[in-house]
């Protein structure tokens, strides 16, 4: 889809690391390949989803969106994406249409981990909580808006022995097994609008037509690469946070509840592939959980999540490329100020 291709060109330059001088304690655990073009074609998809607990049944909601193929390039700490949603790696068109923009950037600078999310999606589908005998036309909500807004920024305590960028971007390689606590703070913001109800037509409890959130606080996690034979590598990654927040839900019989309350958010991450001085094979998931504070008896969620297969390959440019890409040099060393 367009709105694919447009994320990725956008989110892919915001990912600009900053190399510190390789100390002996670092170059023995991770190797970095700045001077080496790191080419990548993957498969991916992303998504945000809504999760919603009242009168004992759950209901989730998903957007129908694409599987993307794409290739790629890292260089210099810098990355750059491209992505599509084909149409025979999407056939599958009897969960509605959903059209979306997706701004996921997960960028990892030296001792430092930072998440953005912009979330824009029109078009969701019932996937579960409603009883088997309600028609697919109801289960398909075309009206249907979420919009999210988000940052979490965190430091990594232990950056010259463990590396995300390993397990994420592959320009550098984690050789011995190594992890790190890592702590910060997050916010999230935005709301989830449907003219016609969020819940099914048939659904016996009061029915909202909209959310609306914010919510801010610390978070505290620890990160841990075990890797095997040198070439092999599982990484996983676990944070939480305790946020303050506020949630008002509008229903259809004109009233407003809202509520404020402290709610725990998670962000889980895991990687796991082969990895070696030219090739790197892997999958990765990285899942944002957002709860929501309760109003009355309704319990909300927003799960944003991306799965990707990547199959990438290391270069040394020739002296004629070498130059042509020294510019990625220069615009590292200007937004630094150099």
């Amino acid at each position: 889809m367009k709105y694919s291709l447009a994320f990725i060109l956008l989110v892919s330059t915001l990912y600009l690391p900053v190399y510190s001088q390789n100390t002996e304690d670092s170059t023995v655990y991770y190797e970095t390949y700045p001077d080496q073009l790191v080419i990548r074609t993957y498969l991916s998809r992303k998504y945000t989803g809504l999760g919603l607990n009242v009168d004992e049944v759950h209901y989730w909601y998903r957007p129908n969106s694409t599987l993307n193929m794409g290739v790629g390039a890292t260089y210099d700490g810098l990355t750059l994406n491209l992505a599509y949603g084909f149409g025979f790696l999407n056939p599958n068109k009897s969960r509605g249409e959903t059209k979306y923009f997706d701004l996921q950037a997960h960028a990892y600078p030296k001792d430092w981990v930072v998440d953005f999310f912009g979330q824009f999606y029109n078009g969701y589908y019932l996937e579960r909580g409603s009883p088997s005998e309600i028609s697919n036309e109801l289960r398909i909500f075309p009206e249907m808006k979420l919009r999210k807004l988000g940052a979490s920024v965190q430091y990594l305590f232990n950056g010259d022995k463990f590396s995300y960028r390993a397990a994420f971007l592959q320009n550098e390689w984690q050789k011995i097994s190594a992890g790190s606590f890592m702590a910060g703070v997050e916010m999230y913001g935005g709301q989830v609008r449907n003219a016609g109800g969020i819940l099914h037509a048939q659904a016996k409890v009061r029915n909202f037509d909209q959310i609306k959130y914010f919510e801010i606080g610390p978070n505290l996690g620890y990160a841990y690469s075990w890797i095997i034979k040198k070439h092999f590598f599982v990484t996983l990654s676990a944070s939480t946070s305790l946020a303050l927040g506020k949630t008002n839900l509008n229903f259809e019989d004109g009233t407003d509840q809202s509520n404020w309350s402290v709610r725990p958010n998670y962000f889980i991450r895991g990687f796991t592939g082969y990895n070696s001085d030219k090739w790197s094979v892997n999958v990765n998931y990285v899942y944002n959980q957002v709860n929501l504070v309760p109003v009355e008896d309704y319990l909300i969620n927003l799960g944003t999540g991306n799965y990707r297969l990547n199959i990438i390959y290391r270069i040394s440019p020739r002296e004629g490329l070498s130059k042509k890409l020294n510019w990625v040099s220069r615009l590292k060393n200007k937004l630094r100020g150099n």
